[in-house]
């Protein structure tokens, strides 16, 4: 029925359709279906992706040189200008933006709403503070519609740390009065085992939400940076370890932005020697530096609270007022506090 119901909703919002233009179109502007295929087998499936690809990795493509790249960005031209437009158009484009439920009505009150389309939010806490949990509930959130007009969907989750348990979506797909089965079955689920697969598996998430356009709303990465961690080691390769984070992150906004879905990311801490000399009340930061902190649009550092509480602060928005809230964690999943 869950199925049934999703189908219905992305059928009525055609909308997705028209919110990027395929690779598919270059063809009426000279480019042979030989190259087309090369770019959706790099991960490159809409103009907007080409456009958003520098000349130097478009050249590392097989048969591509210099003038065929060259030949590609001036058909991308012919088909979207690249330019300057009034905030007004921008206003009007960010109608497209959707926001996910967390399962807690102060939490989305907090976010102004939800977890928002278009952008990556980044939660990041010590053990035990609800991250997978959230991940897990949102997983379900995401496949239901709400009033304001989003149609629901499904979710892709990319796991690094192996803590996804498909078994704890049911209680969570109860507590929303929805088919268990059909809740896993919109889960789209890969384990990443190295920060290079982790990076490589973007180029299949790329091509799985164009190939079902719309019908994707969330990415879930939990968690970023515990590959990056485990293949990098010591200052002398922390250098190339933010490289390296820095095009997974830019990818991943460039995604967000391409296929309108959400990016939801967790994060972990580490304990910062100078705090102690800064005399800061918590002594804790989350990893991955400045890198990650300008790559995330909105951070939220989770904490725990007395019992299955937990509380959330928005660390950085760049439109929600620093403020926090205190949620629980129940059977259900992410839940209103009782107290």
């Amino acid at each position: 029925m869950l199925e049934q119901t999703l189908d219905d909703n992305i059928s009525e919002n055609d909308e997705e359709e028209i919110f990027f233009q395929d690779v598919d179109t270059l063809q009426k502007h000279g480019i042979n279906v030989a190259d087309i295929k090369k770019l959706k087998g790099a991960g490159i499936c809409t103009i907007k992706g080409i456009q958003m690809t520098t000349k130097k990795k478009l050249c590392n493509i097989k048969g591509f040189s210099d003038a065929k790249v060259e030949k590609i960005k001036e058909a991308c031209l012919k088909v979207v200008s690249l330019g300057f437009m009034t905030a007004l158009e921008v206003s009007d484009k960010r109608k497209h933006v959707f926001k996910i439920s967390t399962g807690s009505s102060e939490f989305d009150k907090l976010l102004a709403g939800g977890i928002e389309s278009m952008s990556i939010t980044e939660v990041f806490g010590e053990f035990r503070t609800g991250k997978t949990q959230l991940s897990h509930t949102l997983c379900v959130t995401t496949q239901i519609p709400n009033s304001s007009g989003y149609s629901g969907g499904k979710v892709m989750f990319l796991d690094t740390e192996h803590t996804f348990r498909p078994d704890r979506l049911r209680p969570i797909a109860d507590r929303f009065n929805l088919e268990q089965n059909a809740v896993l079955d919109n889960v789209l689920y890969a384990r990443a085992y190295t920060s290079e697969h982790q990076a490589e598996l973007l180029d299949f998430v790329a091509a799985k939400f164009h190939e079902e356009a719309g019908v994707f709303k969330l990415l879930i990465i939990d968690s970023v940076m515990a590959l990056f961690r485990v293949d990098f080691s010591g200052r002398g390769e922390l250098a190339d370890r933010q490289q390296k984070l820095a095009q997974v992150l830019s990818r991943l906004q460039k995604i967000s932005e391409e296929y309108n879905v959400a990016v939801f990311i967790t994060n972990q801490m580490t304990a910062d020697p100078g705090a102690t000399l800064s005399f800061q009340a918590d002594p804790k930061k989350p990893i991955g530096g400045n890198i990650l902190a300008h790559a995330s649009t909105t951070r939220i550092y989770l904490r725990k609270g007395r019992g299955e509480n937990r509380i959330a602060k928005i660390y950085d928005s760049p439109d929600l007022p620093e403020s926090e809230v205190t949620f629980a964690i129940t059977n259900g999943g992410v839940a209103d506090s009782k107290d």
